[in-house]
C-alpha cells in the first residue's frame, strides 16, 4: 500500500491514467495486490467506450418486518456500483427502487412501476409469496429478474428469472446430515417454523436429508409446530407454540425465523427455560439479530448458510472491508447475494453489447460462467440458481463482538 501511495504522490500515476476515485479504491482495497495488473485493468476500463445509460429496477421491502433485509439488499447492489464507477457492462447505471410490500398485488405494482420507468433488468425480492406472485408478469414482460433473496422450491421452468441466493430447501438439506450425526439414537428434535411458503421449503429440505435416505427417522417424527403468530410489542408472540414444542422434551430444536421474528423467538425460547442446541438456517442470526439477543451468547446456536463474513478469499476481503467501511457493520448473505446480482448483470450487459435489450441480457446471463464471489466461486446451474458451497457457523464471541463464526464447509448444492 505504501508503494501505491508513493506512486500517486510522485505523479508517476497521473489523473489521466487513474481518476481520484479509482485511486482511493485501490488504496482501500488492493492492499499488497500487484499495482501493475491493477493499473492495466483500470486503463482498459477507462479507455473502453461508454455505452448508453441503463436502468436497473430493484424490488425490496421498504416498510414492515423485512425492511432490514430490504435495506441490506439495496446496500449490496449499490456497493458494487460504487466500486465500479457506477457502471454495469461499461454503461452508466441508474438504480431504481420500488417497495415490494407483502403480497402478490404489491409486488406486481412494483414490477409495473419499474418497467414503466424503462428498467433493462430487475433484481431483489425478499418475500417468497411476492416472488411467486410476480413470476408470470416477469415472464410475459420478457425482462430478466435476478432474484437476490426469495427463492421458493416451486419456482421452476422459468426463462427470465435467475437467482443469486439459493433454493429455500437447501439450508435444511445442508444442515440435516450434520445434526443427524450429532444426535444419538433415541433423541428427539422439535421443529418450529412459521406457516409460510418459504418455511415449508426449509423444513422439507431438513426432513428429507435427515438420517437414512428414503426412510423416516424417529428422531424427527414429532409433528412440526407451525406457528401463525404475529409479532407482539411485549415479545410473547411465540410463547404458546414454544411451550407446545418443549412439552415433548426435545434434545434439540430446528427452527426457521429471520429478522425481528428471530429476535423474539430466541428471547422467548430462552425465557421458557430451553438451554439445549438450536439448529437453523443462517437467517436466524443474520444482520442485526445478534446485536439484540444476548441470549445467543451460550454458544448453542449452530446455523448453515451459503456465506460467512469471515471467509478468507480475495473477493470477500474486498467486499467485506468495503461494506464495513461504508455501513459500519459486517455484510450478510442478503447484501452479498445482491452484490453478486450486480456482478452478474455487469458481465451479462457487457456480453450483450453497446445497445442491449432485455432479451439480449437474458441470453447473455446463460454465458456469464463462473462468478468470483465473496461466498467462493459459483456458477448458475440449469434451473438458473447457484451451484455453491454451504458453510457451518456457530454463534460465539469473536473478540468483543458476538458473531457467526465459520466452523467448516458442509456441502456443495445446486
Amino acid at each position: 500500500m505504501g508503494g501505491v501511495s508513493a506512486l500517486l504522490s510522485s505523479g508517476r500515476i497521473s489523473v489521466s491514467q487513474m481518476n481520484r476515485r479509482r485511486a482511493l479504491q485501490l488504496l482501500a482495497a488492493l492492499g499488497t495486490t500487484g499495482l501493475t495488473a491493477a493499473c492495466a485493468s483500470d486503463g482498459d476500463e477507462e479507455s473502453a467506450p461508454v455505452g448508453n445509460p441503463v436502468k436497473i429496477g430493484l424490488i425490496a421491502p421498504q416498510t414492515g418486518a423485512y425492511k432490514t433485509i430490504g435495506d441490506e439488499i439495496i446496500n449490496g447492489f449499490q456497493l458494487y456500483l460504487d466500486l465500479h464507477d457506477g457502471r454495469l457492462g461499461g454503461h452508466p447505471a441508474t438504480l431504481l427502487t420500488a417497495d415490494e410490500g407483502e403480497t402478490a398485488r404489491s409486488g406486481n405494482e412494483a414490477v409495473a412501476s419499474l418497467l414503466k420507468q424503462g428498467a433493462l433488468a430487475l433484481t431483489g425480492v425478499v418475500n417468497s409469496t411476492v416472488m411467486v406472485g410476480i413470476r408470470d408478469t416477469v415472464e410475459k414482460a420478457r425482462v430478466p429478474l435476478i432474484g437476490s433473496n426469495a427463492s421458493p422450491k416451486n419456482l421452476q421452468s422459468v426463462v427470465y428469472i435467475w437467482r443469486t441466493s439459493y433454493v429455500l430447501d437447501e439450508p435444511g438439506r445442508a444442515l440435516a446430515p450434520y445434526v443427524a450425526q450429532r444426535l444419538p439414537a433415541g433423541s428427539r428434535v422439535a421443529i418450529i417454523a412459521p406457516d409460510s411458503l418459504g418455511a415449508r421449503d426449509v423444513v422439507d429440505g431438513f426432513q428429507a436429508r435427515f438420517g437414512s435416505a428414503g426412510r423416516a427417522d424417529p428422531r424427527i417424527a414429532d409433528p412440526v409446530v407451525w406457528t401463525d403468530a404475529t409479532l407482539a410489542p411485549r415479545g410473547s408472540a411465540y410463547a404458546a407454540d414454544i411451550r407446545r414444542a418443549l412439552a415433548r422434551k426435545p434434545d434439540a430444536i430446528f427452527c426457521h425465523f429471520a429478522g425481528p421474528a428471530a429476535v423474539q423467538f430466541i428471547k422467548q425460547l430462552h425465557r421458557e427455560g430451553y438451554k439445549g442446541p438450536i439448529y437453523a438456517p443462517g437467517f436466524l442470526t443474520e444482520g442485526t439479530v445478534l446485536n439484540e439477543v444476548r441470549e445467543a451468547e451460550s454458544g448453542n446456536i449452530v446455523t448453515a448458510l451459503n456465506y460467512s463474513a469471515d471467509l478468507n478469499n480475495t473477493a470477500n476481503r474486498t467486499f467485506a472491508s468495503a461494506y464495513r467501511r461504508t455501513h459500519g457493520a459486517s455484510p450478510t448473505t442478503y447484501a452479498m447475494a445482491s452484490y453478486d446480482a450486480a456482478q452478474v448483470l455487469d458481465k451479462a450487459i457487457r456480453l450483450a453489447g453497446s445497445n442491449p435489450s432485455p432479451q439480449q441480457v437474458n441470453l447473455a446471463l446463460g454465458k456469464v460462467g463462473q462468478i468470483d464471489s465473496p461466498r467462493g466461486a459459483w456458477q448458475f446451474n440449469q434451473p438458473r440458481t447457484p451451484q455453491q458451497k454451504w458453510y457451518l457457523r456457530r454463534v460465539q464471541r469473536d473478540g468483543q463482538v458476538l458473531s457467526n463464526v465459520l466452523i467448516n464447509e458442509l456441502a456443495t448444492l445446486g
